[in-house]
């Protein structure tokens, strides 16, 4: 599984915002547009970067696999351009726990990438993370939102790059399953509903659900209450300004409850779903296209990794629609990356400003498996028609989302297998009776996490 899956998170981390009926994928498409209309162009220079000749630089990030290879593309064309020598270290699951023990040890990283926004404020408390320098701030002020730079800022001083985003607002279907039961693309919660019937009655279990990580189902959560109760709501949850018994709790996890608790629409029943690992709920869905275990899938923008891994093809056996408005407007979710310098030094501060530049998201985004925030990225450095219709849907949300409130929480409460709100909305799911009763227990291990 890929470091970014297992973080939650974020892996928690990647790839773009949606607002509703802004983004379909159709087989047309991803015809003629689907191709990469940059393939083997070099990236752009837009940024001066200093000579950094016999520099040596340390970065660290939970990244492997693919995603390490990808990435360290981007570093290789740092290094051409700054002759600094950059080496990558895997910092495990744990970013604050190996971060720290670097420190303790006094030889940090040069620059980490950390996927929580409270992890980023954290090292900025502590003293750990280094502000940003004139000109990386100067790039991240010309090519990203005000609500990306302030998710990189603590107490108002930049720190963060958002070098990687994700978007966690997307339901994924098998067009052949929707097809039979005569499905269409929802833009509310009750239209979804009645769609997640017709499924279920047509023969096919309407969602599958990888209940068996529970970050999935915060993210399910995040989005019934973000279009439920309204963004400041939810940034009064995310800070525990609000308690978890809040009528607002109440209305969410009672929406849910439609979903999980009917009969038909989770494939395998609510027992199946909770011993689903998130992978294999793509795979229901996909693996075999003609009669799949299940009609749709929710997820991150990663899931188009994991279609691939299915054997399924994005805008002809799998395609994506916004997730449905609960309230008066559809949730925009979203996750990322962001790079912070744990050393104030020029080839730090060179690597950040780069970050932030459209030149290094360019060479990553033509790779695959990315999607930038960074609004000065030529969409044409996507390799098709998908990505770039994410990634466009991203930049127009501008300051219009909220980022994942679980990476927002003290990782006792939502960043943690068998405890805090991954525990308590697994057995949400094992009976979605129990409103009051997982409202309890959520505020019971909130006030102990958030010490409030």
């Amino acid at each position: 599984m890929q470091a970014s899956l297992r973080r939650k998170r974020s892996t928690r981390a990647a790839l773009a915002l949606l607002s509703a009926g802004t983004l379909t994928l159709t087989a047309a498409g991803c015809g003629s547009d689907d191709t990469d209309t940059v393939s083997g162009s070099p990236p752009p220079h837009t940024v001066e970067l200093p000579r950094l000749a016999g520099q040596k630089l340390q970065v660290t990030a939970v990244w492997t696999g693919t995603e390490q290879e990808n990435f360290t593309k981007v570093l290789k064309e740092f290094e051409k351009r700054t002759g600094a020598k950059v080496s990558f270290v895997p910092s495990g699951d744990d970013m604050a726990g190996f971060v720290g023990s670097k420190i303790a040890g006094g030889a940090p990283p040069d620059v980490a990438i950390v996927g929580q926004v409270g992890v980023v404020r954290e090292f900025a408390q502590k003293g750990w993370a280094k502000p940003l320098g004139a000109a990386a701030k100067a790039q991240l002020a010309k090519n990203f939102a005000k609500g990306w730079r302030d998710l990189g800022a603590s107490q108002g001083t930049q720190y963060g790059v958002y070098f990687k985003a994700s978007n966690k607002s997307l339901v994924w279907y098998n067009t052949s399953a929707f097809d039979y039961a005569g499905a269409k693309e929802p833009k509310t919660w009750k239209d979804f509903l009645a769609q997640a019937q017709l499924l279920s009655d047509s023969g096919t279990d309407a969602i599958a659900v990888g209940g068996q990580d529970g970050w999935t189902l915060t993210d399910w959560f995040e989005n019934v209450y973000l279009s439920q109760a309204g963004p400041e709501k939810y940034d009064e949850l995310a800070q525990h300004k609000i308690k978890w018994t809040d009528p607002s709790v109440t209305k969410a996890l009672t929406t849910l409850a439609q979903l999980w608790g009917t009969k038909g629409l989770i494939a395998g029943g609510r027992g199946g779903a909770l011993q689903t690992a998130f992978p294999d709920s793509v795979t229901k869905t996909f693996g075999n296209a003609a009669e799949p275990e299940a009609g749709m899938v929710f997820e991150a923008d990663f899931v188009a990794a994991n279609v691939a891994d299915a054997g399924a093809e994005l805008g002809a056996d799998a395609k994506v629609f916004p997730f449905p408005a609960v309230g008066d407007k559809a949730p925009v979710v979203t996750g990322g990356d962001a790079a912070v310098a744990l050393k104030n030094s020029k080839a730090s501060q060179a690597l950040l400003t780069f970050l932030a530049s459209p030149d290094a998201a360019y060479i990553w985004a033509r790779a695959g498996g990315f999607v930038s925030a960074n609004k000065s990225l030529d969409l044409g450095a996507y390799p098709n028609a998908p990505l770039r219709d994410i990634a466009k849907a991203l930049i127009a949300a501008g300051d219009d989302f909220r980022f994942d409130m679980s990476d927002q929480a003290p990782a006792s409460f939502g960043g943690k297998p068998a405890q805090g709100e991954w525990k308590a909305l697994q057995d949400f799911l094992k009976n979605p009776r129990n409103v009051k009763g997982t409202q309890a227990q959520l505020e019971a291990d909130a006030a102990k996490a958030y010490k409030n």
